[in-house]
């Protein structure tokens, strides 16, 4: 792969493993104290996956997250105070209380919000991606699927489509090992899930998505094939969740061992960064100014205003309001 990576990059893209990875304990804290409504889904074990993802798309290309991607949120260019209020259900939210953490999004970074029916935006993606091919914009889509997602119709048609039109969309296939609590194995003929992509003559690869490196310069080497005009990309990134979806482990001990302690993504970010000569006092810094960066936007969410009842139709339907009786 030809991307080099600085040290002051891998530092920027480790203050950003450190954001999602505070973020996302304060926001499960907060979730169990009742301050955070309806359910969530917490992304903790996935950092190196969604830094590099992160820190390959350009501001302009559009982005359609899942459910784990709290981080690619505020990482994409949302404020992540308005990010925290709006998966505390406040008023000051991104979407003013009313997307929590499935259907939030941004135009003006061209978030374009996940879906409660995770894969169903598979296909809204496609006519993101086809409208701006016709415009001539040079511009991807970043679709952001799981293993459990892989098994849905609509994913299967979206790849077909995708390469019949030779669309701009880069594929981000997070394979966590579990579909709630279904293994891979238990679900699809292949545990390798490039190639169903491949099946579709995508190009496609697969990488450990705990090594931020290689997640990096696989996304990045991708993007720039997409934006080359070649026309769609997959990859599967290989990585591991730390929540399931309710209370109790029930993997084995020694997977858990594994993921958790001896391939534990920011655990390896910083061997790399300490062997590239950077001083532990340097990460503590950085460690400790991303606490203090989360507990504002925590602080913020927290004091911020309940939704007005008044503007509960407010921007849900498009290009007209509700008429209040």
């Amino acid at each position: 792969m030809g991307v080099e990576i600085s040290t002051e990059k891998y530092l920027d893209m480790y203050r950003d493993m450190q954001r999602i990875r505070k973020f996302e304990t304060a926001l499960e804290r907060e979730f169990k104290r009742g301050n955070v409504p309806g359910m969530l889904h917490i992304g903790l074990g996935q950092e190196a996956t969604l830094a590099a993802i992160a820190h390959s798309l350009q501001l302009e290309d559009g982005l359609f997250p899942d459910h784990r991607c709290h981080g690619l949120l505020f990482l994409k260019g949302t404020p992540g105070e308005k990010i925290m209020a709006e998966l505390f259900g406040k008023g000051t939210g991104i979407c003013s209380g009313k997307g929590g953490s499935l259907h939030s999004a941004d135009a003006a970074v061209n978030n374009f919000g996940d879906n409660s029916i995770e894969g169903s935006f598979m296909v809204t993606a496609l006519g993101v991606a086809l409208g701006w091919k016709m415009q001539g914009k040079n511009s991807l889509v970043a679709v952001m699927v799981g293993d459990g997602t892989s098994g849905r119709g609509e994913w299967h048609e979206s790849l077909n489509m995708a390469k019949v039109w030779n669309l701009p969309i880069l594929y981000c296939c997070v394979n966590n090992g579990y579909a709630i609590s279904t293994p891979v194995g238990f679900s699809h003929a292949t545990p390798d899930l490039v190639d169903f992509a491949r099946g579709y003559h995508i190009p496609a690869c697969q990488v450990d998505g705990n090594d931020l490196a290689a997640a990096f310069k696989a996304t990045q080497d991708a993007v720039d094939y997409i934006h080359s005009g070649k026309g769609p990309y997959f990859i599967e990134y290989q990585t591991w969740r730390w929540q399931g979806l309710f209370s109790g482990e029930f993997r084995p001990p020694e997977e858990v061992k594994y993921w958790k302690e001896d391939h534990e993504p920011i655990k390896l970010a910083r061997i790399e960064l300490l062997s590239r000569g950077v001083a532990e006092e340097r990460l503590a810094e950085i460690e400790n100014s991303v606490e203090s960066e989360i507990n504002r936007w925590v602080e913020f969410a927290k004091h911020s205003p309940a939704p007005d009842p008044a503007k509960a139709a407010v921007n849900v339907y498009v290009g007209w309001e509700v008429e209040q009786p």
